[in-house]
């Protein structure tokens, strides 16, 4: 039974298995402003939003930083003319407001940090970096798009100052089509006294010829510098087929969930599946299954996944997708009939993230960078109580 990393990332957040007693929650929040970009902002403007609780309680987000191509920023080294940045932003009252922390430059390829970024706090000692060290993967890609780089960064000091790690991978140009070979959309875990990081790939394999449209991998790391070997976690025969956006949460039976956006599917294409499996790094050795919840709704595209131990015995599992305002939940541990849907203000966003509060178990956040396209983006956060 594997257990051990969510309960002490609960542990570290200060969860408990019920709401906390004797202390009043604070209001729910509905779209409130992460950041507003001005209007000379390139379209989309922001996208893929991610929110993370430090150990402290204090929230950070960042986002996809689509930065105006004829107003360089002043505060860049160089000052950056072209070059985007991922901004990491904060706030210590629990969503209510939002301040800058810090802004995320490329240090080593020159080309700025583009796309899907992710958040991550260590949980343990790792290598040379501490339990704490703040994680920032990050697509590195050029302005023609050519090449596409997942690097790590790392934070001692709890997101104000950042250096670079070490690379994952790379691929090829940036466009989702399977003639090309990017890499895309990192997820970060800790198992096993290692690092995962998982992502989608395009790439193919050594010698073969468009045997792949799309395929999710892992590589790990013991020490933040080395990276193991790509291994599958989900691909398909069928070189049409493209299954992507890994998110992966740990459940108190000792299994993990993998949910993933299946382009492919039969119910509609990018269809949310996932997969459950007792080790988080062989999940390519189980079947995927359709989210479908009892209501006929079809979750699509960009799903994001928590675990919270709030809702009944064995929890709740939280899905979004990209294309409805609702939640999915599960509190039956994945059961495939156990599925039901749950309304929320929040707007739909293209891969919005979800976050279990530090203060109470039974809050989540959501948070989107808008859609794609979108002229009139920006990053917003949304609170919901699974109680009410």
């Amino acid at each position: 039974m594997k257990l051990s990393t969510s309960l002490a990332t609960l542990s570290l957040l200060g969860l408990s298995l019920a709401a906390p007693s004797g202390r009043q929650d604070p209001p729910l929040l509905t779209n409130v402003t992460v950041f507003d970009p001005p209007e000379n902002y390139t379209v989309p403007r922001t996208l893929y939003a991610r929110v993370r609780a430090l150990e402290c309680g204090t929230l950070l987000a960042t986002w996809e930083n689509y930065l105006p191509t004829d107003n360089p920023d002043e505060t860049c080294p160089d000052n950056c003319p072209i070059n985007p940045y991922m901004p990491i932003y904060q706030s210590t009252n629990q969503g209510r407001t939002w301040s800058e922390r810090a802004k995320v430059y490329d240090q080593v390829n020159g080309w700025g940090l583009r796309y899907q970024p992710e958040l991550y706090e260590m949980t343990e000692d790792i290598g040379d970096y501490p339990a704490g060290t703040l994680l920032l993967a990050a697509n590195s890609i050029p302005a023609d798009l050519s090449v596409t780089k997942i690097d790590v960064y790392a934070s001692t000091d709890k997101g104000f100052t950042w250096s670079f790690v070490s690379n994952v991978a790379i691929g090829g140009l940036a466009l989702p089509e399977n003639q090309y070979t990017p890499i895309w959309e990192p997820f970060i875990l800790t198992y096993n006294h290692q690092i995962v990081l998982y992502y989608s790939d395009q790439r193919e394999p050594e010698g073969q010829n468009n045997t792949l449209g799309q395929k999710m991998v892992h590589q790990t790391t013991s020490d933040l510098l080395n990276w193991g070997p790509i291994v599958d976690d989900v691909h398909y025969a069928n070189n049409t087929f493209r299954p992507g956006m890994p998110t992966i949460s740990e459940l108190p039976d000792g299994n993990w969930i993998l949910t993933y956006e299946f382009y492919g599917a039969p119910e509609e294409a990018f269809a949310v599946y996932y997969r459950i499996s007792p080790d988080p790094l062989t999940f390519d050795q189980r079947e995927g299954v359709f989210l479908s919840p009892r209501d006929g709704t079809i979750p699509v595209g960009s799903p994001y996944n928590v675990w919270t131990p709030a809702g009944g015995p064995h929890g709740t599992i939280v899905v979004s997708d990209g294309n409805h305002r609702e939640l999915y939940l599960n509190k039956e541990l994945g059961a495939p009939d156990a599925w039901t849907s749950l309304a929320t203000p929040a707007g739909t966003s293209y891969t919005r993230s979800l976050l279990v509060l530090p203060h109470n178990p039974s809050r989540i956040m959501i948070i989107g960078g808008g859609v794609l396209g979108g002229e009139n983006n920006s990053v917003l956060v949304t609170t919901i109580d699974l109680n009410e």
